[in-house]
Formats: C-alpha cells, sequence, structure tokens
C-alpha cells in the first residue's frame, strides 16, 4: 500500500547522501518532497502541514544541521513524528470490570465490517479468550448467514434472531446468553448502509446506550481514502468510538486514509486487516508501520508470523539461519509450506528492510499461489546436494531440474537469482547493514 510514497520519501533524503553538513535550505527542499509525497499518497493536507512544521521545528531545534550525522538524525526525527501521527503508542483492547467485554463493530457497508468480527474472535480465540459474535446487522441481504457461516468455521459461539427481530432486542438477548455461557467477550456486528443516514447514527446510538460497550470499533476501508477518514470522523461524533480498524492494508491504494485517521478522529487504529482470510487480522503497531514506511522493514511482525505458523523452537532455528546468511534450498523447501499460511508472499517480504530497493530483481507483485507451487515443484526436483549446495548447480544440472519439475531453464533460473538476493540481504541483516541509504530500526 506504501510502496510510492516510500520510495519517493527515500528519494528526498537520499539527496542528503552521506555528507556531513546539511544546510536549511536542503533541509526545506527535502520537506518540500517530503509534503508533496504525502499528498500524493492522499494524505490528509492539514495532517501533511503540521508534520512538516513539526519536524522542520525539531531538526531546527536540536541543531541538527550542525550534527555530525545530520541526515540520520532527520529521518530519525521523521520516524518520530510519523510514529506520532499513527498514535504513538500501540493501543490495547479496552477490559470489562466483569466478563464479558462488549465490542461493538459499525461502519459503512463494504468496509469488511462483518468480516472483521470473524478475524477479531479468531485473534481473541488464539489468545485463550472466550468470545461470541452477534448478528445485529438486520438489514444487509445475507449478513446474518455470512456472520453464522463464519462463526461456524471458526468453532466459534454465536447468537442470532434471523431480519425480523430489532437489532436492540437481539444485542440483549445475545450478551444474556454470553453471560449465561461465560463468555469472556461478545462481538457485535451492527448494520451498516452505502452512506451515512440519521437512521443508522440512531439506531447504532441506541445499541450503544443499552450495551453500554467497553469498545465501539469503527471498521474503516483503507481503499477508500479521506472519504474513509470523513466517515470515520462523523461516526465518532455522533456515536462516539473508541478505536479503529483498518481493513484492505494489503491492497494497492495510495495509504493516505492510514496517516490521516488517528489525527482526524482523534480516536486511536487498534487492529489492521491484511487480507481476506479470518487470521488476517493484526494488532496495529504504530512503530512497525513508519518504519516500513521508511523502508526500514517491519522484522518484529514477521517473526511473530514465523513463530505462529512454525512453533517457536522452529521459528528460532529459521530466523538464525536467516540471520546468518546459511539458509539453503532444502531449508527453503521445508518450510515452503508452513510459509503459505503466513500470508501473500510479497507481503512478507515487504516486511524487510530494504525491500524496496531490491524488488523489482525479485518480481515481488508477481510472488503468489503459482510462485509457491513453480518453486516447489522446482526444489523437489533437485537432488538433496543441489538443495544444499544451489550455488554449485551449473546449466546442465538446471537443464535436467526444468525437465524434472515440467518448467523451463529460464524458470530455474529465476527461481535461483530471486533466492540468491534472498540470501545477500540476510546477509546484509546479520552485518548490520544499511538499505536504501536509509537507517535500521532501532
Amino acid at each position: 500500500m506504501f510502496e510510492s510514497l516510500t520510495d519517493k520519501l527515500q528519494g528526498a533524503f537520499k539527496k542528503f547522501g552521506s555528507r556531513g553538513v546539511v544546510t536549511e535550505e536542503d533541509l526545506d527542499q527535502a520537506l518540500r518532497e517530503v509534503r508533496m509525497a504525502m499528498l500524493e499518497a492522499d494524505v490528509n493536507f492539514k495532517v501533511v502541514r503540521e508534520f512538516t512544521t513539526r519536524v522542520k521545528e525539531r531538526a531546527l531545534g536540536a541543531e541538527v544541521l550542525r550534527s555530525l550525522t545530520p541526515a540520520q538524525q532527520v529521518i530519525d526525527i521523521v520516524h518520530a513524528e510519523l510514529v506520532e501521527i499513527l498514535g504513538g503508542a500501540a493501543p490495547q483492547l479496552a477490559t470489562a470490570a466483569r466478563p464479558p467485554t462488549v465490542i461493538m463493530l459499525v461502519g459503512l457497508q463494504g468496509s469488511g465490517k462483518t468480516t472483521s468480527i470473524a478475524k477479531l474472535a479468531s485473534l481473541l480465540k488464539k489468545q485463550g479468550q472466550r468470545p461470541l459474535v452477534v448478528a445485529c446487522d438486520v438489514y444487509r441481504p445475507a449478513a446474518v448467514h455470512q456472520l453464522v457461516t463464519l462463526a461456524k468455521s471458526l468453532d466459534v459461539p454465536f447468537h442470532e434472531e434471523g431480519t425480523e427481530v430489532k437489532p436492540a432486542v437481539i444485542a440483549a438477548n445475545g450478551l444474556e446468553k454470553a453471560r449465561r455461557m461465560n463468555a469472556t467477550h461478545v462481538l457485535v456486528d451492527t448494520a451498516g448502509r452505502l452512506h451515512i443516514d440519521e437512521a443508522m447514527m440512531e439506531e447504532v446510538a441506541e445499541l450503544r446506550r443499552n450495551l453500554q460497550p467497553q469498545e465501539v470499533l469503527f471498521v474503516a476501508d483503507a481503499m477508500a481514502g479521506q472519504d474513509a477518514v470523513t466517515a470515520a470522523k462523523e461516526f465518532h461524533d455522533k456515536v462516539g468510538t473508541t478505536g479503529l480498524i483498518l481493513t484492505k492494508m494489503d491492497g494497492d491504494a495510495r495509504g493516505g486514509a492510514a496517516l490521516s485517521i488517528r489525527t482526524v478522529t482523534g480516536v486511536p487504529v487498534k487492529f489492521i486487516g491484511l487480507g481476506e482470510k479470518t487470521d488476517a487480522l493484526e494488532a496495529f503497531y504504530p512503530d512497525r508501520l513508519a518504519g516500513r514506511i521508511l523502508g526500514m522493514g517491519d522484522m518484529l511482525s514477521l517473526i511473530e508470523r514465523a513463530k505462529e505458523q512454525m512453533g517457536e523452537e522452529d521459528a528460532d532455528r529459521f530466523g538464525d539461519k536467516l540471520k546468518r546468511g546459511t539458509f539453503d534450498l532444502q531449508d527453503f523447501v521445508e518450510q515452503l509450506r508452513k510459509v503459505r499460511n503466513m500470508g501473500p508472499l510479497g507481503q512478507l517480504v515487504g516486511m524487510l528492510p530494504g525491500f524496496n530497493k531490491i524488488k523489482m530483481q525479485l518480481n515481488a507483485d508477481e510472488l503468489d499461489d503459482r510462485f509457491f507451487n513453480q518453486a516447489e515443484a522446482i526444489v523437489m526436483s533437485m537432488t538433496r546436494w543441489e538443495r544444499r549446495h544451489p550455488d554449485k548447480i551449473d546449466g546442465k544440472r538446471r537443464k535436467r531440474i526444468a525437465r524434472g519439475s515440467g518448467t523451463d531453464p529460464s524458470q530455474v533460473n529465476q527461481l535461483l537469482k530471486q533466492f540468491f538476493e534472498a540470501r545477500k540481504i540476510a546477509k546484509q541483516l546479520s552485518s548490520g547493514g544499511r538499505f536504501g541509504g536509509l537507517p535500521r530500526p532501532r
């Protein structure tokens, strides 16, 4: 989502180079480019103006321009200000003094509200909680059926009363059911509309008054840009939201909503949706997203996903090989099936520091299930010795591997090239190298 913004920010700061002195004119020029890059990414213009003003004030106030590493310090200030825009510290879900904790999800139709209910229920269940989902969207066709189907697939209890009962009654009965079954959380799916109207707002406000929820989370489609920001602010003003869920963060939108919504609404982003699957919801960490926007990567999120899918011991072993740059094609094929469950490969590789610098060589946009299937076929057509020594695979061996895997030599060559590029990144990481002229995350 932030690739274009990342490229332009890197370009703005790259002009500083490694020179020991950066003038105020240099800073102004870089900030002009930053301003244009953020506006082109659909960031709210007031947010952009306040952001660049604060960066300049901090850079001048700290006498950065006279320091030994002015470029490094300016980038650190930009990173800190991005974290601030995104909300500062990672927000936590509020918890009721006595269970169950009630969480309402509100938003417009098409934002991913019902799917987000299932994703949040799945996340809470993995954390050892006992959620119950309640279907109160009685207006959208098949909304109740969708939520029930998702709940059954996750083995999560649910409460529904069809589409003829009023949402307030369904919610009250659902809360009573949650208390009887000792649920820890009640997740309430409310009605949405194609646009904001008074009837919808009043209904949601009534549910809020009756349920007294600990959280009211507005679900915003990140691909809707500033329209999502505007809708989030209206819901907050009229209903009183406590947090935000940004969906479709794996899309190809410009990303301005993510950088604007916290400042404009005054409430924090608590979760982000990164795909269609029910496990594609993550807690929001402002510092991690800021690092990814600046090309610093997000190794912590990558490691967490690996541990979730692979298990602690296996992930530690794999991570150690990755850091030492010693992983080979045998390791690759052993982990392939597990990695597939971690999310789209292009998204995962994007968490590596400096990825933007080599994304063209890796053809990241083409890394999908077809890549996995083809890669697995190629690697499994190799001998064990070849998997352990991929750099020793000559042209004759590559032709034989291509025949055995139903591919052609150019595809074998491409896979090996991508593998060597990835191994090069791992070696740079282990030696503390930098990427794209930007600092490693601290």
